[in-house]
């Protein structure tokens, strides 16, 4: 019989039952995640139990983390009722124009709430782990793909695979917080049409890899490792508040019949006021 994981009688990360995800993943060797939405900072809730996963080799990743791309309302609306099919309009440009947007809405994760210590460490961590190829991510872009699977790999030779199905994405609140919904998966021929599932999408022609560009993201960003100088804060900080004034410059022009009477730096006073 499966179990039900409602994170209200039954928590989904880790229960005193033990059959949790991370009960599940601290016994595996390797893992495979497929999750609608992914939260940098909600990665620091199993980054130690990916932590003591062997390391990568030229043949596997230690875990994969397969992304779906969201769409807006409108955008779905849109789609379908469009005449040309979905697979027609997924061509180069719009891969590229997907990774920037993608880009993008991870980079404005990391701008909501206050930065504190344990997430800075935690999303150094993962960057860590995205360089030493322990975690690999990929966005699926053939359609917008809702699913939330983990499946967990195990050296057993009764159970070898774990799978978890349900509505948990990978973030704080989807692997802890009440609302969600998830079964575990035991059987052994269910686990692995699950796992070929998987396998099937990783592999699709239109999942692109954005590994490098996590990477980026989070060494840019006020928890990456790079030391920057304080001069560059300050010229950062003075670019910011003469945006009234550099504006002033540019757009505002002082009339002919008053320039003609003025010398230079009173033009650019008179612009910057």
């Amino acid at each position: 019989m499966p179990t039900i994981f409602d994170n209200i009688d039954t928590p989904f990360l880790e229960n005193p039952q033990g059959n949790g995800l991370r009960d599940a993943l601290k016994l595996a060797r390797s893992g495979d995640f497929c999750v609608g939405y992914f939260n940098l900072r909600g990665w620091s809730r199993i980054d130690d139990v990916v932590e003591s996963w062997p390391a990568a080799d030229s043949g596997s990743t230690p875990c994969r983390l397969l992304v779906g791309m969201q769409r807006l309302p409108s955008e779905e609306l849109a789609s379908l009722f469009s005449a040309q099919p979905i697979d027609d309009r997924v061509d180069a440009k719009r891969v590229a124009q997907l990774r920037r947007q993608v880009a993008e809405e991870f980079r404005k994760q990391l701008t909501i709430g206050i930065p504190t210590g344990s997430d800075e460490a935690g999303l150094r961590r993962l960057a860590r782990q995205l360089r030493d190829g322990k975690l690999r991510v990929k966005l699926f872009l053939r359609h917008p793909l809702h699913a939330k699977l983990y499946l967990a790999h195990r050296d057993d030779a009764f159970t070898p695979l774990i799978a978890y199905v349900g509505s948990s994405n990978l973030t704080m609140s989807g692997l802890r917080a009440q609302g969600e919904l998830n079964v575990d998966v035991v059987d052994k021929d269910a686990a692995e049409k699950l796992h070929r599932w998987f396998n099937d999408r990783w592999a699709d022609t239109r999942c692109l890899d954005i590994t490098d560009e996590l990477i980026a993201i989070i060494e840019e960003s006020w928890a990456g490792e790079r030391l920057i100088p304080p001069f560059h804060i300050y010229l950062k900080i003075a670019w910011h508040l003469s945006q009234d004034a550099r504006d002033g410059i540019k757009e505002f022009r002082v009339p002919h019949d008053i320039a003609g009477e003025l010398l230079e730096f009173q033009l650019k006073a008179v612009q910057l006021a």
